[in-house]
């Protein structure tokens, strides 16, 4: 006797429908102001417009200002999402409604960040990355969760159970003692804060914004009292006391700047492994920001020493991690691993990191350089113009009577072109350890490149005719994870099929004939 039952899974109850959630209330008291924050220049000019043509220019003002409140009160009440075990939604918009969606399966970091209204209202945003190599693909951001949701959705989307049914978020998070510490802000480590950038960087714009409002203003720098009265006490000064004060007052206040962008970005910096399998780096000043990555989608590290921050022994660390694209300027910030730092911390913080065989050695142990063939092709790529210029300048003064200065100028650039390829090429190393592959280069930004090898999907291989004079070879290993391609230049060929064929075992053998 036989039974037309349909099987025991096909009588499964289907899961119960979950609400659609809107962001906090408070929220209602951060909208108003970013509104009205960006309508600044439209209200301004509104006002100017109503009380040039009207008289009533107040009125028009307060209008406008209405408009901008009710615009953000409806951007709260048309905003939702929606949470289950398998994904999570944010529906947005009024007349274009908009719906974007994350798997749970494929979220690959979660940012919680606090602005300084967000703090004092006790809200968080969140940002959940499904993978930010895929600049398209645009990030689904929940923007007013309290501090204890934002919490407790990170640590579920991260350290999640077995999918089952609807899932609400809970309102109690891990405790912070199931932690482990692995590196915190050292106060003394501001003091490399004057050898990176930022402060050239923060320089420039401010500079920039100052000029441009006196220019809007049809103010001219001479009008200003202060500046005419320093200009008068230094025309008496010679002009190489001129100059130095000029070099002196820059460095100050790129100084100062630099100092003060370190600390507004990396104050409270802690990085800390979660035994769910997660790393968390917290660091902010004014803005609290909290970023999570999945331990399993390491792949590896990146130690990266910026020229002025290697002339003072200091380094950065950087993740290597499949989904997340080690970015550049503000879209490094989800991979930073450490501040800059001593070379020595940054190490012992990859240790910590890094587990496998071979991991300390590839955090420390010195690297196989490269041909010397390598470093003839990186002198002539580095000095070959500025040897042509030089030869060339040279001639005209000899015999044309131009000014010597130009000569002068272009052999003192030859000499730091010599001198940037012998460190280019004294960069170039590379080595297998254990599970890990390491390359290094560089010269203004040095990077030494700890990559596991079993992320390794395949290989490059290119050789340009000049390489191929000099029997030179460079080749590419290609992962998911990070640069998605890191390199390793100039190696004898031999060398380069040995490292590939240690990289991915039986990929190339089909390939090449070993001698």
């Amino acid at each position: 006797m036989t039974s037309d039952a349909p099987p025991a899974a096909e009588l499964a109850l289907p899961l119960p429908a979950v609400a659609w959630r809107r962001l906090s209330p408070r929220m209602l008291l951060i909208h108003p102001v970013r509104e009205v924050v960006r309508f600044i220049p439209a209200l301004v000019g509104i006002f100017f417009a109503g009380g040039s043509s009207q008289g009533g220019g107040h009125w028009w003002s307060l209008g406008a200002l209405g408009v901008v409140l009710v615009l953000s009160v409806i951007r709260w009440v048309t905003t939702r999402y929606q949470i289950t075990a398998q994904q999570v939604q944010l529906r947005t918009g009024l007349f274009r409604k908009r719906i974007i969606t994350t798997p749970a399966d494929r979220v690959r970091t979660v940012d919680v960040t606090e602005h300084a209204l967000h703090r004092v209202l006790g809200l968080a945003r969140v940002s959940i990355g499904t993978g930010t190599s895929d600049r398209k693909r645009e990030a689904l951001v929940l923007d007013g969760l309290s501090t204890g949701e934002a919490r407790a959705l990170r640590s579920e989307l991260l350290h999640r159970a077995p999918a089952g049914g609807p899932w609400t978020l809970p309102t109690t998070i891990e405790p912070a003692g199931a932690e482990t510490e692995l590196a915190r802000l050292d106060p003394t480590w501001v003091r490399f804060a004057p050898f990176t950038l930022s402060g050239v960087v923060t320089a420039l714009a401010v500079a920039g914004f100052a000029w441009n409002s006196l220019n809007q203003s049809h103010i001219t720098a001479g009008d200003v009292g202060a500046i005419q009265t320093a200009l008068g006490q230094l025309r008496g000064f010679p002009v190489w006391l001129l100059v130095v004060q000029v070099v002196l007052g820059v460095v100050v206040v790129i100084t100062a700047f630099s100092v003060v962008g370190y600390l507004l970005a990396f104050w409270r910096f802690r990085l800390t492994r979660h035994p769910g399998g997660t790393l968390q780096v917290t660091r902010g000043l004014i803005t609290n920001r909290s970023t999570s990555i999945e331990h399993r989608r390491l792949r590896g590290v990146s130690v990266s020493q910026p020229l002025l921050l290697r002339a003072v022994g200091g380094a950065r660390l950087t993740a290597v991690a499949t989904g997340l694209r080690v970015g550049r300027g503000s879209e490094r910030g989800g991979t930073v691993l450490t501040p800059p730092a001593p070379l020595a911390e940054v190490s012992g913080v990859a240790d910590r990191i890094l587990s496998g065989p071979g991991a300390e050695q590839a955090v420390r142990a010195s690297l196989i350089p490269h041909p010397r063939s390598a470093l003839r092709r990186r002198l002539a790529r580095s000095s070959g113009g500025w040897l042509v210029l030089s030869l060339v300048l040279g001639a005209l003064w000899r015999w044309a009577g131009w000014p010597m200065l130009l000569a002068g100028i272009a052999t003192g650039a030859l000499a730091l072109s010599l001198a940037l390829g012998r460190d280019r090429y004294a960069a170039l190393g590379h080595a297998v350890f254990g599970d890990f592959l390491v390359t290094r280069y560089g010269s203004l930004d040095r990077r030494r490149e700890i990559l596991q090898i079993d992320c390794i999907i395949g290989w490059n291989f290119r050789q340009t005719i000049f390489q191929r004079r000099l029997g030179l070879l460079s080749t590419v290993a290609t992962t998911a994870a990070g640069r998605q391609g890191y390199r390793l230049d100039d190696l004898d060929p031999d060398e380069a099929l040995r490292v590939a064929r240690a990289g991915t075992p039986g990929l190339l053998d089909e390939f090449v004939v070993w001698r």
